[in-house]
């Protein structure tokens, strides 16, 4: 198992335990690209050098600048800065840095989407944790609530929403670094000029159709990442020396006009033949009858004349 990227308390009121998050995500992608230079085809290193060298010496290569020699500097005036030093933060007075204090809970479903930044696992430090973590996981289960506190790591304080699973499926809880108010623009700069139009009740009957019989529960198993995997296409067919795909841009559609209540019936019945035209399973006998053996999977083809269409 990976390093926790966060070890620590869980305070609510009087109720303390340990806990260790870890980070729920990863880089999936397996194409990764470097900069090389046009000209030769080396890969170019970036080092950190001083601004003065690069200034008074713009065409020669100016010496590194150690990493033990560079320090964070706030600038306080132009070209004027204050160093502070990685003992100086570690010093810093933030109690969230050890332990997550619970101030409120609120129900999950008021977590707006927006807010929520990064997923993170969260299990109990040890053994002896482990009851009051299952209790207070099983009762934000029961009353569907999420816990919300502080947290800091990064270099900044983070609002943190602990929340349990629906179901069972796993012990643990999940956390989720939340953004501030601030950090979001304000929604009136966009949306204060959308035009308001008069909904057809019509119309909104039938979108409402179409939403319902393309509703499904959700699979995130179901979706991938189409740009990578045009990306590694390209990628094989430049190493292989073979011809790059290219997208074909489509030609612009002519015709009928179709307004909005005629592309939404269109919509809800295309949706209907979709479904008439999915296969029902086949029963036991009628599989039996046309030489389908379940045990062996043994399948007999039906004779040639019967694939065989008409000549027109």
């Amino acid at each position: 198992m990976a390093r926790p990227y966060w070890s620590g308390q869980i305070q609510i009121s009087l109720v303390s335990f340990g806990v260790k998050l870890y980070v729920a995500t990863e880089a999936k992608s397996e194409i990764r690209f470097h900069q090389i230079s046009r000209k030769t085809g080396e890969r170019i290193r970036h080092q950190k050098v001083l601004s003065s060298a690069v200034e008074d010496s713009p065409d020669e290569a100016a010496a590194p600048v150690e990493k033990d020699e560079i320090v964070k500097g706030y600038e306080y005036s132009k070209g004027q800065y204050v160093t502070i030093e990685p003992s100086e933060i570690e010093q810093l007075r933030v109690p969230s840095k050890h332990t997550i204090e619970v101030t409120q809970f609120v129900g999950v479903d008021e977590l707006e989407p927006e807010y929520l930044e990064k997923p993170y696992f969260v299990v109990p430090e040890n053994d002896v944790q482990a009851e009051a973590f299952a209790v207070v996981r099983k009762a934000l289960q029961k009353t569907k609530k999420a816990a919300l506190g502080k947290i800091a790591f990064g270099g900044r304080e983070h609002v943190l929403a602990i929340t349990a699973p629906a179901d069972d499926k796993f012990p643990g809880m999940m956390a989720y670094t939340m953004r501030y108010q601030e950090e979001l623009r304000d929604p009136a700069e966009y949306f204060s000029e959308i035009k308001k139009v008069a909904i057809n009740e019509d119309s909104l009957e039938l979108a409402e159709t179409l939403i319902k019989k393309k509703a499904a529960k959700f699979d995130p198993g179901k979706f991938a990442d189409g740009y990578e995997a045009a990306l590694k296409e390209l990628v094989e067919a430049k190493v292989n020396h073979a011809s790059i795909p290219k997208e074909e841009s489509a030609a612009p559609k002519r015709g009928k006009v179709i307004n909005l209540m005629d592309a939404l019936r269109k919509s809800v019945s295309s949706e209907e033949v979709s479904v008439t035209k999915k296969k029902p399973a086949a029963s036991v006998k009628g599989d039996q009858a046309k030489g389908v053996q379940k045990e062996g999977l043994s399948l007999v083809k039906p004779p040639a004349t019967s694939r065989k269409r008409k000549s027109a």
